[in-house]
């Protein structure tokens, strides 16, 4: 028997859903969501005419543990990079136009505020 979604699983859910909204919005095709491998996920994957979008979403409810961006950290960043060589590779992609994303999802009293960065490493 599994166990039931908790809250924050389910927040964090919401705000993907959220962002790929968004990202569909600006033009941007959704190739993959929550692409996993040995070393950790992607959340959403997105092409941007020729470009391929690696996109991190951060989400919180309230301010109370930061700006979800805060959450993005140097290690973090690193681990992004090896997940996008990695699914290059698997998909035998290579010399292809590449970038992060990060998109952040601040649900606060009944609003929702979703921030853009493009290229954040």
């Amino acid at each position: 028997m599994t166990n039931p979604p908790n809250h924050r699983h389910v927040l964090g859910l919401y705000g993907e859903k959220l962002a790929g909204n968004y990202l569909q919005s600006l033009g941007y095709e959704i190739l993959e969501r929550n692409w996993r491998c040995n070393i950790g996920e992607i959340d959403i994957i997105v092409r941007d005419k020729s470009r391929y979008v690696f996109v991190e979403v951060k989400t919180r409810n309230g301010a109370g543990f930061g700006h979800p961006f805060e959450a993005i950290t140097e290690a973090k960043l690193g681990r992004l990079r090896k997940l996008v060589s990695e699914w290059c590779r698997v998909r035998q992609l290579s010399g292809i136009d590449v970038r992060i994303d990060a998109v952040s999802v601040l649900v606060d009293k009944g609003r929702v505020q979703l921030e853009h960065l493009k290229q954040v490493f």
